[in-house]
């Protein structure tokens, strides 16, 4: 079989077919977060307390955090509960989307997909993690410390949450960097030698994209930017033997039986 040639599960398919395959896929991911949902919301005021012990140790003996509105303490750990499950049912959410697409892929690419999706949730969870023990500490200790002189810190449950959740996903995703250099390799949009060769550019967006996407501070940007770049640095490096796997490969998938 021709490496350009449609795989005959793709081709014999119908479209309604795929849309119902594509339906049940949804459902069973939804029902993966209402059911993560269901056992966490119980413990959501622990885990929100868990979740700003962070910002807690810092402040001031006497000071704590407040609810500016009425519906905040009922709300920030719902929310709190309902971002958890997502994050908690997320290697389900990537299993039944690798289900539905794997009967379109040919033999090597299963054997790269499946490695790369594993990858991308821990890579995913560890970037929340480092947000979490690393870059909460040093950012709130900034914070806390360069206040001016007989202000009373009393953080917002509710902006609090919101911030610490835009640092999640931030994190989470620039973590993410090696699979989406990994993925241009193999798609051809790029190749190792391309993405190395603008190493000095993705230097410079790695802290633009520091700055955009945290606090105006010098130290969370750079705790941004740095692991970007070094988890683009072991893209590349993945990317290669990726490439060269996929070259082999399918060489030998269009060589004549």
């Amino acid at each position: 079989m021709s490496v350009n040639q449609t795989p005959p599960e793709q081709q014999e398919m119908p479209l309604i077919e795929h849309l119902l395959e594509l339906r049940n896929r949804l459902l069973k991911m939804v029902l993966a977060v209402v059911i993560c949902f269901a056992f966490i919301y119980p413990f959501a005021n622990e885990l929100y307390l868990w979740l700003s012990l962070p910002l807690r140790e810092l402040l001031p003996v006497g000071q704590t955090m407040i609810a500016t509105d009425i519906t905040s303490p009922f709300f920030a750990p719902l929310k709190l509960a309902l971002v958890l499950a997502v994050f908690v049912a997320i290697p389900v959410i990537l299993f039944q989307l690798w289900s539905f697409i794997a009967p379109g892929l040919y033999a090597h690419e299963k054997r790269l997909a499946f490695p790369l999706l594993f990858t991308s949730v821990l890579l995913f969870y560890a970037g929340a993690a480092f947000a979490y023990y690393v870059v909460f500490p040093l950012v709130f200790g900034f914070f806390t410390a360069i206040g001016p002189e007989g202000i009373v810190e009393l953080p917002d449950i509710s902006s609090y949450l919101n911030f610490v959740l835009k640092m999640f996903f931030a994190f989470g995703i620039a973590f993410e960097i090696p699979i989406a250099t990994v993925l241009l390799i193999l798609t051809g949009a790029t190749t190792p030698q391309d993405l190395a060769s603008k190493r000095p550019y993705v230097v410079v967006g790695c802290f633009i994209i520091g700055m955009l996407l945290t606090p105006p501070d010098i130290i969370s940007q750079t705790l941004l930017a740095v692991p970007m770049w070094i988890l683009f640095e072991v893209g590349i490096l993945f990317g290669r033997l990726a490439y060269r796997r996929t070259e082999d490969a399918s060489e030998g998938e269009s060589s004549p039986e």
